[in-house]
């Protein structure tokens, strides 16, 4: 082993574990990555910024402008309304629609994106059909996922690998090459999620509902005690408030600052905030009561909201977000969406340490927010947070929607047929929607995900670092020395293990970039054709369903399913280990070495 590749290896490492502890967002540590290369001179300065202009990277920007195009049309808002029709005739059908629903749209736009759309349709399902959300947002989830698989252009990891094979002097992949080991995949999962999975998912029941709004369960807020309070300096358990409203306090923070320990003889002082979880009908309530206010982002007054036009309306920290690792207070939530007040946080801790204006958010927290009608609309329209309360549907325009979905089959025919690779038609077609009014310019940066632009351009250094010094090459010699005179098969078998393993615990991504070099030097050493090893890794990497953090979509539905860890690792290890089968036989078959 050389000095640079050891470098390599040490930067890449430190970048996993970084990827893996979530200090740092993907992104910063992508581009950090890049730099690093930079400045150590492991690549030049053209190397290292051709992320920016590879062919995937290109790609993924200009599909995210057509899926918002799609988005603007309002013809996805029809699908979402199918999903109660479907409630009436039995769950098992209720849940073969909806991953098929998910499945189909996920194969041609982003599955985070539809996982956004569908999922308030589906919450709101606890509602009328009192079907519990942790019941079908896992198998949302899992559908997109492995409907993301079944074209080129369903996932940002099938471009990426697919411009890292056409980097290395390989043919690029074709629109629908993948499509049918994809849909292998894909109903081998659904008959999973039908039969085992539909066991094995956990039913967790939402509590009491409040008006239309949606009851997700129990919300971390505060209260704050005021002077007029009539049982100030009394002991917890004399306090009528708690036993009224069966509230239980977490923690009291007294006005100094202090952090007191919750006993039923401790006494509540005036200034005590004191922290509890409580469901949104009981936070309701608190607001009546005598000597006690609601603590929220800013000092709650009568005149900004009366109780005629206030709701409680709940959204979700999206995980591109902007507000990720912010604190409330740092944001000045009120000035950033205009008189939005947070009085409740569902996080994945059960006790945070810091106040809740000070509290980092994470995506997947939930906010509870107290809202009018017309203010809550800043909320509708931001990047940063998906409503799951009622949203109103965007309005069909049929004309706009037969040329988008026109301009969106010549996207596909065109590269389909190679009369243009697909950076080409995905690149035309985004600015023809644009000069034909689909959506605005600004609408359309706004469409793009620049966090994953980011992150595509940094983790393709990776790869390249890897190429440039012989590591990948080293990697690749090494595992065929150790496992390669079991055959190709077994080695292919070795790294979907290897590739679904890593991107449980980190990007899906950089997994990707890390190991589709690796996969190609494998095949090299091993005098085979390198494709099968390369759809080893590109399924793989989205593949993920054993952890909340191993792709977007679990995460956002993390919270609002009200699941736990181990509910990822019951239902998508078992799943994760049939698709490993899968793929060690049938994989091969399509793409033969």
């Amino acid at each position: 082993m050389t000095f640079e590749i050891g470098l390599v290896f040490s930067i890449i490492g430190v970048a996993v574990i970084l990827f893996f502890t979530e200090k740092f967002t993907i992104d910063t540590v992508s581009i950090g990555v890049m730099v690093a290369f930079l400045l150590t001179g492991i690549l030049d300065v053209e190397e290292g910024l051709s992320g920016f202009s590879n062919s995937a990277t290109v790609t993924v920007a200009a599909m995210f402008v057509v899926s918002a195009a799609i988005f603007n049309t309002g013809l996805l808002d029809s699908f979402t309304q199918k999903l109660s029709s479907q409630a009436g005739k039995g769950q098992t059908h209720l849940l073969l629609t909806l991953m098929l629903l998910a499945g189909f749209l996920s194969a041609f736009i982003s599955d985070t994106a539809v996982v956004a759309l569908l999922m308030p349709a589906v919450i709101r399902l606890n509602k009328t059909d009192n079907i519990p959300p942790s019941k079908l947002l896992m198998p949302l989830s899992f559908g997109a996922l492995m409907g993301g698989i079944c074209t080129l252009l369903g996932t940002s990891t099938n471009i990426l690998v697919s411009g890292i094979a056409e980097k290395a002097g390989l043919p690029s992949f074709g629109v629908f090459e993948m499509s049918l080991m994809g849909l292998v995949f894909f109903a081998t999962g659904l008959i999973y999620m039908l039969s085992i999975g539909k066991w094995l998912t956990p039913s967790r029941k939402a509590k009491s509902e409040l008006g239309e709004s949606i009851q997700l369960g129990t919300y971390l807020s505060e209260l704050v005690i005021l002077k007029e309070y009539d049982q100030i300096n009394e002991p917890l358990f004399k306090q009528k408030v708690f036993e009224k409203l069966a509230i239980k306090p977490l923690q009291i923070i007294r006005a100094d600052g202090r952090k007191v320990r919750v006993y039923p003889n401790t006494a509540i002082q005036e200034g005590d905030i004191i922290r509890f979880n409580s469901d949104k009908e009981t936070i309701e309530k608190i607001k009546t009561i005598f000597g006690i206010e609601l603590k929220a982002d800013l000092k709650w007054l009568e005149e900004n909201i009366t109780d005629e036009e206030e709701r409680l309306y709940e959204a979700l920290v999206t995980p591109n977000s902007f507000l990720i690792n912010k604190s409330i207070k740092t944001l000045n939530f009120k000035k950033l969406y205009n008189q939005v007040l947070v009085i409740g946080i569902r996080h994945r801790s059960d006790l945070l340490n810091s106040l809740l204006s000070r509290t980092a958010l994470h995506a997947g927290d939930i906010l509870l927010l107290r809202a009018t009608e017309e203010s809550i609309q800043a909320i509708e329209n931001s990047d940063g947070l998906l409503l799951l309360s009622e949203t109103k549907n965007h309005p069909l325009n049929k004309a706009k929607t037969i040329m988008t979905l026109v301009i969106l089959a010549l996207i596909i025919g065109l590269a389909s047929f190679e009369v243009f690779p697909i950076v080409v038609t995905a690149v035309a077609g985004a600015i023809t929607l644009i000069m034909l009014g689909s959506l605005s310019t600004e609408q359309a940066y706004k469409a793009i995900d620049w966090k994953v632009i980011l992150m595509l351009a940094g983790v393709l250094s990776m790869g390249l670092a890897l190429e440039k010094t012989g590591g990948s090459q080293l990697i690749g010699t090494s595992i065929v020395a150790s496992v390669g005179h079991y055959g190709p098969r077994v080695v292919m078998s070795a790294l979907f293990v290897l590739t679904f393993t890593m991107t449980n615990v980190m990007s899906n991504n950089a997994t990707a970039a890390l190991l589709a070099p690796i996969a190609i030097s494998i095949a090299a050493a091993l005098e085979v054709d390198s494709r099968p090893m390369l759809m080893a890794v590109t399924f793989a990497a989205s593949l993920s369903f054993m952890t909340p953090m191993g792709y977007q979509t679990n995460t956002m539905i993390y919270t609002p399913g009200n699941y736990r860890f181990r509910d990822y690792l019951k239902v998508g290890t078992p799943l994760n280990i049939l698709l490993w089968i899968v793929a060690t036989l049938c994989i091969p078959y399509f793409f033969p070495f």
